[in-house]
């Protein structure tokens, strides 16, 4: 056995880095904490490569003094503690005293520093952990910090590194964070030369929501503010309208830090449960302030988790200033009424919508004629056209090469879960023993067989919404909304493994700007959406023009839709998910294009829908799991209606 001895320094300081530097990002965090702590009024930070070969941090705050340099790069030397009882009161960003050195352990780091009071500035060149230059040298008041080829002495970590456009997206959500923490700095981004992000620090935090996510966002917008019990939030809430589909757009900060907390977070979205649709989280900007010795920010070697010892009432008074946010207000949107334009007096189907404001919308509806009365030409038009043109029946051999996205053992269990099935005896008796309720399987029954439509019977539609389907001694009842998902989904999915789609132009194009990640995403992605019929056309630096969708898509290809597609899409790469996964959740876009419930169909309309059934691997689920079909047997109608016991 090899006998016990202490290590080197410079291997000390390269195992603690691993602690505190995973990427490009870590580094600059830790350098524009110290820049805030240093008193600046404004941050530029700048990137090339990801960060990897090169990383900027300029500041114009109070600079080094020369006898603190080489100090400064030691391990757990700091100017914001000096023991152990400073941790229960800190108001700095860094405390630690680990960043520059175990910085300086993995890259190739120049200093440039002055002071206010200091005629000329001191440069510091430091590689490995190991000095190389030392010098009086030019420079402005505050702090520069050039990091070069990260990881170069430790090529197993820097394997571990992602693309540079994905380390660049991890740089540029940090300094979204920072922007938003402390709206009083200037912060300037820049990635391979161009600039991402510029705030204009003037303390204002709707502005820099502006100018990080745009106009929408800080246009609907509500103020939180709310103290109670020694705990202060303030910030901004997101009406609904803007909510997303993951937990990226909650921003809160505590002492101007930016935190993960699950306590924090299940106040918000509580808050938020009933003003938001299910798998939708919150868009917020919130800041808590509570005394120091409540908060552990030392739990976490990137100070990125935190801990409260008053848990429950940081939750109460999270829970409370979302809630009390988001009913000052009445939330009820502003629309005009475009999607269903008004029919001319022959029938004619106006080809731009009419837009009404909603008191004018009020007003017409109380002078429109009694239901029976009134056009459906219109109604009845569109609906055709929609069965007809977008969901062509599908021959027996343009399905034979099935996916594997349904399992035979998963198809099987969904089968079983459509219907309940009871006895097909119809032969009335006196009393029966108690029945265990059966599953029923609609491939027995073969209502969804080519020989059965022919005996098909359809009654009529309820609620505009249902469709009853007469067949043997079953009534069926279809979900036409549930029904035509399903068949859009599977439409899709077939269409990106055949490569057979119907494109339709945009004019205008959908414009969207993204972030970095999302861009990212977007082009990762790329192949996928273009063998389903999207055109994507860049558009400026972080932008790209929708010029074509699918045909189905063609009607409610917005640009909220297409930012859901990216948020689901999101989800699904942080849980790695697999190839077939990432085309279903692609596929289920296709669903936004079913007709909805209240929509009258015709009979044919109908019966042309359950010949698209025919064909699909899963005609039992729509592709969130809910039924399409569900029946009752004449059996149990009858014992329903006591004509057996």
């Amino acid at each position: 056995m090899s006998r016990i001895q202490v290590l080197d320094q410079i291997t000390i300081d390269k195992i603690a880095a691993g602690e505190v530097i995973e990427r490009p990002a870590s580094v600059i965090k830790e350098l524009t904490e110290n820049a805030v702590d240093a008193g600046a009024s404004a941050v530029t930070v700048e990137i090339r490569e990801g960060g990897i070969s090169l990383m900027r941090i300029a500041d114009n705050g109070c600079g080094m003094e020369r006898d603190d340099v080489r100090t400064a790069f030691l391990r757990h030397s700091t100017s914001k503690i000096r023991s152990a009882e400073d941790l229960f009161h800190i108001t700095s960003l860094g405390f630690r005293g680990e960043a520059l050195s175990s910085i300086a352990a993995v890259s190739r780091v120049e200093l440039l520093t002055k002071t206010k009071e200091d005629t000329f500035g001191t440069r510091y060149c430091i590689s490995g952990g190991k000095e190389e230059a030392f010098e009086e040298a030019a420079a402005p008041e505050g702090t520069t910090f050039l990091v070069r080829q990260l990881f170069y002495n430790t090529p197993a970590r820097k394997k571990f590194l992602k693309t540079a456009m994905t380390e660049a997206g991890h740089v540029g959500d940090l300094m979204t964070r920072l922007a938003l923490s402390h709206p009083e700095i200037s912060f300037r981004f820049i990635n391979n030369g161009q600039v991402k992000l510029h705030t204009s620090g003037n303390g204002n935090l709707k502005d820099v929501i502006y100018h990080v996510y745009g106009r929408e966002a800080a246009a609907n917008l509500l103020r939180a503010d709310y103290e109670k019990n020694g705990i202060r939030i303030t910030g901004f809430l997101g009406k609904p309208v803007i909510s997303r589909g993951n937990r990226n757009f909650e921003n809160y900060f505590v002492g101007g830090r930016y935190i993960k907390n699950n306590m924090v977070s299940k106040g918000i979205e509580d808050a938020y449960k009933d003003f938001t649709m299910q798998h939708k989280y919150p868009f917020v900007v919130l800041h808590i302030g509570l005394d120091g010795e409540h908060v552990d920010v030392n739990v976490h070697p990137a100070k990125l988790e935190v801990r409260f010892n008053n848990q429950q009432e940081v939750y109460n008074a999270v829970y409370e200033a979302v809630s009390t946010g988001l009913h000052a207000e009445e939330l009820i949107p502003h629309i005009t009424l475009d999607d269903v334009p008004k029919a001319s007096a022959g029938g004619a189907i106006p080809q731009k919508a009419e837009k009404i404001p909603v008191q004018e919308a009020a007003r017409r509806m109380k002078e429109l004629p009694p239901p029976a009365e009134r056009d459906l030409t219109y109604f009845m038009a569109e609906m055709k056209k929609r069965v007809n043109s977008y969901h062509q029946q599908n021959s027996s051999a343009e399905v034979r090469d099935r996916s594997a996205v349904y399992k035979p053992e998963v198809q099987n269990g969904r089968i079983r879960e459509a219907v309940t099935y009871h006895a097909k005896q119809d032969v009335p008796v006196k009393k029966e023993p108690p029945e265990k309720p059966e599953q029923l399987s609609l491939f027995d029954e073969k209502l969804l067989a080519p020989q059965a439509r022919p005996e098909h019977k359809i009654i009529g539609q309820v609620f505009d919404t249902y469709w009853l389907v007469e067949y043997h001694n079953n009534l069926y009842i279809i979900d036409q909304h549930a029904a035509h998902e399903r068949v859009l989904y599977e439409k899709t999915l077939r269409g990106m493994k055949t490569r057979e789609f119907t494109s339709q132009m945009l004019s205008p194009p959908v414009v969207l700007n993204l972030t970095m990640a999302e861009k990212e995403l977007l082009e990762t992605h790329m192949e996928r959406f273009t063998r389903i019929g999207f055109e994507f056309e860049e558009f400026g630096t972080d932008a790209y023009a929708v010029r074509a969708v699918p045909d189905n898509l063609f009607g409610i290809a917005k640009k909220e839709l297409l930012t859901e597609m990216l948020d689901g899409l999101s989800d699904e790469i942080s849980r790695n998910a697999s190839s077939d996964l990432i085309d279903e959740k692609i596929a289920s876009m296709s669903c936004k294009a079913a007709v909805k419930g209240n929509m009258r169909l015709s009979a044919a309309e109908v019966d042309t829908l359950i010949g698209e059934l025919l064909t699909l691997e899963n005609p039992y689920h729509c592709p969130h799991g809910r039924p399409t079909i569900i029946a009752m047997s004449k059996r149990e109608l009858e014992k329903k209606f006591k004509r057996i016991v």
